[in-house]
């Protein structure tokens, strides 16, 4: 299976998410950069910026320092060379429209799309 075919394998599979941008933080180098949502990494997985694998948190409404749940959707960005895993509670659904409007503060300077 191709690196790509085993990414999208992960839908569906529980990961745990360290949070270091909690909601209502912002960005430690863009400070104009406000999160609206909870935003971290999941341990151990190696993304291909050389960093952990980012995620974005959907469905949690406070500030939380890590979570675990449902990997929903990938978002694929066409001028990065990461990807962008976004995790909600095992029990939530999102559209592709709604999670794009969650993560719009950040994905709105990448060319990118949500795959499912």
């Amino acid at each position: 299976m191709s690196d790509i075919g085993k990414l999208y394998g992960m839908i569906g599979k529980n990961v745990k998410v360290i949070v270091d941008r909690p909601l209502g933080s912002y960005h430690p180098e863009h400070m104009d950069m406000y999160y609206p949502i909870n935003y971290g990494y999941i341990e151990g997985v190696m993304a291909p910026d050389g960093e952990e694998q980012d995620a974005y948190i959907l469905g949690v409404v406070e500030p939380v320092k890590e979570f675990t749940g449902k990997i929903i959707a990938i978002i694929h960005r066409y001028d990065d060379v990461e990807e962008k895993w976004v995790v909600a509670p095992e029990n939530m659904t999102f559209t592709k429209e709604q999670i794009m409007e969650q993560v719009y503060f950040q994905e709105q300077y990448f060319n990118s799309e949500i795959r499912m």
